[in-house]
């Protein structure tokens, strides 16, 4: 499909998904947690040194397994597990790279009529376009296409009812032009129920090694004194692996909501997660409170409540000893180097060895 004058238009199947779309038998996956593929591209009108004109990018989960070279114009590797693709698809990259490259062109087409919709005849502007699928840990299956102007939506699609949801009033031009024309919307539908699960459980097979390992979490419970007299409780949970994990403030066994706070689950730089729990009590009934975690790491869920730091009084004391003990060695290495010094620097007695005195050089 030819791109129009008015709106920003794309080939029937997004160019970057036809990367994904080559024919896969799926296989059949057990995992207990929910896995995605993800996707992300994004074109800027003015590029600054530090800002290229354009980029891709593709995830597995939180890792990202694929990038484009800019200066390259090909897509490449950053995970070793995604080399795996060559022996069963050794067209994969080229493929990929010249869709990508066609892609390229695409969103320096939409931007000029995206800006154009805006009344825009100038500045730097972005258009992003991040699209994938999840398979969920209770087998279901969730998609999604999005699509961004400067940072803000513009257009998504609304798989279910083959419609696009326009963000403004600029971007129902890109609604009318897509909703002209169904078999957008479907084949996008069919490719993120279809062929990207079938994909997301290949990239799965090729980096399950990393994708589904399992790392305990560890857990530990601190405490701070609040202005108001009371205090907070913040469990911290890191170092795990599956994402999904369960965490729950418990008072005397009971799952306990009021005045709990959470963070996100985020990415460490090794692919395991952290995150944390926090809860606001009365210090007198601290101990009621504990951290329940549950994870597949864990054989069995854990309670973890906070615990007085064990006394340090035992390590100044070492400290104290062994400082005067180095002191001491010291004092007598001095002692003796002195003595030593004072037997070299002596006079030696002129009397000779039949002197009647007993020969010592040491002054009385």
């Amino acid at each position: 499909m030819a791109v129009s004058r008015g709106a920003p238009s794309f080939p029937l199947l997004p160019a970057f998904l036809l990367g994904c779309a080559a024919f896969l038998v799926g296989r059949g996956f057990g995992s207990s947690s929910t896995h995605s593929l993800r996707c992300f591209l994004s074109a800027v009108s003015e590029p600054g040194q530090q800002v290229p004109q354009f980029f891709a990018v593709s995830y597995m989960d939180d890792q990202q397994f694929t990038s484009y070279d800019a200066k390259a114009k090909r897509i490449v590797p950053t995970v070793p597990w995604i080399r795996k693709v060559d022996k069963e698809d050794p067209e994969y990259w080229e493929r990929n790279s010249q869709i990508v490259r066609n892609s390229e062109l695409t969103f320096q087409v939409a931007l000029v009529n995206v800006a154009r919709y805006y009344n825009q005849s100038g500045g730097t502007h972005t258009w992003q376009w991040m699209y994938g699928c999840e398979l969920r840990r209770d087998g279901s299956k969730g998609g999604y296409f999005q699509y961004a102007y400067d940072g803000r939506d513009y257009i998504s699609l609304d798989k279910e009812t083959l419609t696009w949801t326009a963000a403004d009033v600029p971007a129902q031009n890109t609604k009318r032009k897509w909703e002209a024309e169904r078999v957008i919307a479907q084949r996008h539908k069919a490719y993120l129920e279809e062929t990207c699960i079938e994909w997301l459980q290949r990239y799965l097979e090729y980096g399950k090694e990393i994708l589904l390992r399992t790392e305990k979490p560890e857990v530990t419970v601190t405490r701070k004194e609040d202005y108001d007299g009371m205090e907070t409780l913040i469990c911290r949970v890191g170092g795990f692996h599956p994402k999904e994990i369960d965490i729950d403030w418990k008072r005397d066994g009971e799952v306990w909501l009021q005045d709990t706070y959470h963070g996100l689950v985020s990415p460490n730089s090794d692919g395991t997660y952290y995150t944390w729990r926090s809860i606001k009590v009365d210090p007198k009934e601290r101990e009621r409170y504990k951290c329940h975690v549950e994870h597949d790491g864990l054989p069995n869920p854990v309670d973890v409540a906070w615990e007085e730091p064990a006394s340090n009084l035992w390590v100044i004391i070492a400290c104290v000893v062994g400082v005067l003990v180095v002191l001491l060695a010291a004092g007598i290495a001095v002692y003796f180097k002195q003595r030593q010094n004072v037997y070299k620097e002596a006079p030696v007695s002129d009397q000779g060895s039949n002197s009647s005195g007993t020969g010592s050089a040491v002054p009385i």
